[in-house]
C-alpha cells in the first residue's frame, strides 16, 4: 500500500505551555504511546512527529512541540524549534487548562496570524476544572475559531473526544484537504468495463439520469474505462453476452436483492448509495453504524437526512421505503423523522440511528460535519445503501470491494453482539 509522504500530508501542530498536556493528547488521538509524557515541565525536546491516517481526513502528521513558555537555557533552543513548525503548519491546535490565557498563548495566536493559520484550542484537563462562558468568550475573541474540552489521560473517553476534535478539524481544514476520494476509478481498471443497473420507474427523472449515475459514467470516462447501461430487467441476460466478465457491477438500491442473485461470485458489486458514502463521507463510520440496525427496538427515534428537496413521490426512497424496511426489520413501531434539505437536528442525542443519503448535493465538508455531529452525540450513522443492503440481507456482498469498510462492519457487529444487544 501507498504511504503518503509528509509533505502531502494534513500538518496539524500542537502549541501550548509546558506541562499542559500536549503529549498526552497526541496519544490520546493516535491511540497509543507515541510522545514521552510526564509531569515533570519541559519533557518535551525536539518536535515529535506522527503520521497517521485520520479518517476521513485522510494522512495526516501531527508535530508536537516544546512548550511555548520555557525560558530555561535549554528552553531557549527548544523555543527556536518550535517556532518553525509555523512555517509548515496547515492548521494551529494550542493546549491549555479553562482560565489559563495569556501571554503564551496570546504569541502563539499571533503568529498564527500571520501565518493565516486556523487556530483550535483544546481546553485540556476539562475533567478538572470546566471553562466558564467568560472564558469561551475570550477565546472567541482572541481569534480561535473551535474549541474543544479533553482529558488526555482518559483513554475511555477517547471515541468523544476525538470525535469533536475529528469535528474541528473537518470545520477548519484548508479546503485542498478536503479531496473526495475515488468514485469508481479505483475499483474498473483502464479498458475495463463496469455495468451500471438503473431501474425506470415512477421515481425516475423524465428523459435523464440523475447526478450519481451521471457522475459515475463520468468517472469512469475519466479512467479510461468504459459503463455500459441496463435495466434491473435486462442485467442477467446482458451479463450472458459479455465475452469478458465486468470488474464492477452497480445498481440503485431499491434494486439491489436482484443485482445480488443475478450477479456472479466473481464480479464485484455495489450500489450507488454505498459509493457515495466513500465519496462524499466516512465509509468505515457508516458500514460500523449500520450494525446499530440490530439494536433498534419499538418505539426508537430513527432520522432520515436527505440532502436534496425533490418532490416526493408515492413510494418515495426515503420517506416511505426505508421506514417500512426498519420497521419490518425490527418488528415493531419506529418514530421516524425526515429532514431534507439544509435542515438537520439539533437534537441528535434523541435519535438511536441516522439514515443518510448518499449526499450528491452537497460537498463532501458538509456531509463528514453531519456524520461528525452525529458522532459527537454518540449516534450511529449509515447510508441509505447500507441500510437497504443490510436488512434485505446482502451488505457483505456489496461492501466486499471495500475491505476496510467490511472489515468495520463485522467488528461492530461481533461487539454488539458480545454486549447482547439482540441475539
Amino acid at each position: 500500500m501507498e504511504t503518503a509522504p509528509k509533505s502531502l500530508r494534513l500538518q496539524i501542530a500542537l502549541f501550548g505551555r509546558t506541562n499542559v498536556g500536549k503529549s498526552s493528547f497526541l496519544n490520546l488521538i493516535a491511540g497509543q504511546d507515541i510522545a514521552i509524557t510526564s509531569p515533570v515541565a519541559g519533557t518535551t525536546t525536539d518536535v515529535v512527529e506522527k503520521a497517521m491516517e485520520l479518517l476521513p481526513l485522510g494522512p495526516v502528521v501531527f508535530l508536537d512541540t516544546a512548550g511555548i513558555d520555557d525560558r530555561t537555557e535549554l528552553g531557549r533552543q527548544r523555543i527556536r524549534k518550535t517556532e518553525l513548525i509555523f512555517h509548515r503548519a496547515d492548521i494551529v491546535v494550542i493546549l491549555c487548562e479553562a482560565g489559563q490565557w495569556g501571554e503564551p498563548e496570546a504569541q502563539i495566536m499571533s503568529r498564527a496570524a500571520d501565518k493565516k493559520l486556523p487556530v483550535i484550542a483544546v481546553i485540556n484537563k476539562s475533567d478538572l476544572a470546566a471553562p466558564s462562558p467568560d472564558f469561551l468568550a475570550r477565546l472567541r475573541a482572541a481569534g480561535v475559531r473551535s474549541v474543544i474540552g479533553a482529558n488526555s489521560i482518559d483513554m475511555a473517553g477517547r471515541e468523544s473526544c476525538l470525535a469533536a476534535f475529528k469535528q474541528a478539524l473537518i470545520d477548519n481544514c484548508p479546503e485542498d484537504f478536503i479531496v473526495s476520494p475515488p468514485l469508481v476509478g479505483d475499483l474498473v481498471r483502464p479498458g475495463g468495463m463496469a455495468v451500471m443497473i438503473v431501474p425506470i420507474d415512477l421515481q425516475a427523472p423524465k428523459g435523464r439520469l440523475i447526478l450519481p449515475q451521471v457522475q459515475t459514467i463520468r468517472d469512469a470516462l475519466d479512467n479510461d474505462a468504459s459503463m455500459l447501461v441496463v435495466k434491473e430487467r435486462e442485467y442477467a441476460h446482458v451479463l450472458e453476452q459479455l465475452k469478458t466478465p465486468p470488474d464492477l457491477a452497480i445498481c440503485d438500491s431499491q434494486v439491489v436483492m436482484k443485482m445480488v442473485a443475478d450477479t456472479p461470485k466473481n464480479i464485484n458489486c455495489t450500489t450507488f448509495s454505498i459509493l457515495f458514502s466513500r465519496l462524499k463521507g466516512d465509509m468505515p463510520l457508516m458500514a460500523r453504524g449500520t450494525a446499530a440496525i440490530d439494536a433498534l427496538q419499538h418505539g426508537d427515534k430513527v432520522l432520515i437526512a436527505e440532502a436534496c428537496t425533490h418532490h416526493a413521490a408515492a413510494d418515495d426512497i426515503g420517506r416511505v421505503k426505508i421506514p417500512r424496511w426498519l420497521r419490518q426489520y425490527v418488528g415493531g413501531e419506529l418514530e421516524v423523522n425526515v429532514y431534507a434539505g439544509r435542515d438537520y437536528p439539533d437534537n441528535l442525542k434523541e435519535y438511536k440511528l441516522v439514515v443518510h443519503c448518499g449526499g450528491c448535493m452537497f460537498n463532501r465538508r458538509e456531509i463528514l460535519s453531519r456524520i461528525q455531529a452525529a458522532a459527537q452525540a454518540g449516534v450511529p450513522v449509515t447510508n441509505y445503501g447500507m441500510c437497504i443492503s443490510y436488512v434485505q440481507g446482502v451488505l457483505e456482498r456489496v461492501l466486499s470491494p471495500f475491505p476496510a469498510a467490511l472489515d468495520a462492519f463485522r467488528r461492530e457487529r461481533a461487539r454488539l453482539k458480545t454486549l447482547k444487544v439482540k441475539p
